[in-house]
């Protein structure tokens, strides 16, 4: 029953610091304010030190050989939750504390920012769509592993289009703001520089575990991110 408590109450601190991470991105981070050309790059190095450390949990933390050390001292079915406690807990730190960078980029206007909403969108179906092919009571740390096997490879629906669909999902939709801030794009260009840094060490991860299956899928499906560049 605890273990339960545990992990739903896990899942709900996900769901929050994915609405409070948004709740940052659409309202704290929409305001232009001026700031000095210095302060703001110093702004943005802060704030770029601060994601790594979300950053680095996200990635060290997924690794097997970390998590088979933590099995020691963690009970198995609640790794998954344990790694979503803290990368929920990390990410609402990120946001709270985040240094406002200010200044104003471009604010798109009339058929322009239909253009961007349309794209935004496209971002979180494809978001929808990534999510709904894993799992996203797995996602959450609410399934339990040994029910669905985390190796269980995802090919179909917008995995046939690129490898890490939920990756270009994530950019579409920090990208494609119509009011661009300076705290919008530092966002933007620091989580996405993230996400092409860590796919590699990610995909190396992915075979280990699944094998020539894997090496199969990526010969198949050619492009990681972006179809066509990356």
């Amino acid at each position: 029953m605890k273990a339960r408590l545990f992990v739903w109450l896990g899942g709900a601190t996900f769901v929050g610091s994915l609405a409070f991470c948004g709740w940052s991105y659409l309202v704290t981070w929409s305001t232009p304010f001026g700031r000095g050309y210095l302060d703001g790059w110093l702004a943005v190095a802060a704030d770029a030190a601060l994601f790594s450390v979300f950053a680095m949990h996200h990635s060290v933390l997924a690794r097997e050989v970390v998590k088979t050390r933590l099995a020691r001292s963690i009970p198995e079915p609640l790794l998954r939750s344990v790694y979503v406690w803290i990368a929920s807990a990390l990410l609402i730190l990120v946001c709270a504390i985040w240094r406002p960078v200010g200044g104003e980029i471009y604010r798109a206007t009339g058929w322009r920012a239909l253009v961007h909403a349309a794209v935004q969108l496209a971002g979180l179906w494809l978001i929808a769509l990534s999510v709904r092919a894993i799992d996203p009571l797995e996602l959450a740390g609410i399934r339990d592993p040994v029910v669905r096997p985390s190796t269980t490879l995802q090919i179909a629906g917008p995995y046939r289009w690129v490898r890490h669909p939920l990756y270009l999902g994530w950019m579409l939709a920090v990208f494609g703001a119509a009011h661009m801030t300076g705290d919008r794009l530092a966002f933007a260009v620091i989580s996405s520089i993230y996400l092409i840094l860590a796919v590699p060490w990610e995909e190396q991860s992915l075979r280990r575990s699944v094998g020539e299956e894997y090496a199969a899928y990526a010969r198949a499906v050619r492009w990681r991110i972006i179809p066509f560049v990356y």
